[in-house]
């Protein structure tokens, strides 16, 4: 597939050993600015291994890896203000008040008390939830907090948003509204790196990569998977890969 969009995350030759075991074994991808890249696999697949490296939470044992222009190995301080992070747990804190939330992350990012105000209120505007600034998070249904947690990590405008299975265990329909959020992001010339258990999903994401046993099995559009591995759905393309079928 060509792109001639900026990259934004570039990986060549990524390999991370823990001790003798290869978690990432010789991982080579590039992302696009604006895109969104699906990054699946079972667990212990070497994805987290992976996002924490591109994150710049652990240095890789060899290889490069270059995000947001800056190159991981050499100063992933930088990298971390360029860009933002949501966990599967939301990353938020359940007894402080959405305000709170909004203020401490904009302060870990370096933004100034007007800059975090306007953007919360911009935020919180967006959702709806102006009237919920002063409740305490864990008050707030999931769903909320949720999209809330996509808002905090957007606060200071990042190039690239990390999605650690940010939808496990809410409903479809909210899942399908914080995938709107998701689109809108990219369209707005954010990146949105996902990982994601749910293969529907996957259909979603301009690209995908399915690891497994450490190493990229598949990369490319989910409708080029599913030609390539014969099957109707991604699902199926992944236990494919699972199973070392063909």
């Amino acid at each position: 597939m060509n792109d001639s969009r900026e990259k934004i995350i570039e990986v060549h030759d990524l390999v991370k050993k823990f001790g003798s075991f290869e978690a990432n074994k010789h991982l080579t991808f590039d992302v696009y600015k604006g895109e969104i890249f699906g990054f699946l696999g079972a667990n212990g697949a070497g994805k987290t291994t992976a996002i924490k490296i591109l994150c710049g939470l652990s240095n890789p044992t060899s290889g490069t890896v270059v995000v947001a222009g800056v190159n991981v190995n050499k100063n992933p301080e930088t990298v971390k203000k360029r860009i933002g992070y949501m966990s599967q747990f939301f990353s938020l804190y359940n007894d402080m008040t959405v305000k709170e939330n909004f203020r401490f992350y904009g302060g870990v990012y370096g933004l100034s008390s007007k800059e975090i105000r306007n953007r919360t209120l911009f935020f919180l505007d967006k959702l709806n939830m102006r009237s919920y600034e002063n409740m305490l998070l864990k008050n707030i249904p999931l769903g909320w907090k949720q999209k809330l947690a996509f808002s905090v990590a957007s606060i200071h405008k990042p190039d690239i948003i990390f999605l650690d299975e940010p939808t496990g265990g809410v409903d479809p329909i909210t899942r399908r509204q914080f995938w709107e959020m998701i689109y809108e992001a990219s369209a707005n010339g954010i990146t949105v790196f996902v990982t994601t258990h749910y293969m529907d999903e996957a259909e979603y994401c301009e690209r995908v990569s399915i690891m497994s046993e450490g190493e990229i099995k598949a990369l490319g559009r989910p409708r080029d998977l599913k030609k390539n591995y014969q099957t109707d759905n991604m699902n199926d393309v992944f236990l494919k890969i699972a199973r070392n079928v063909e």
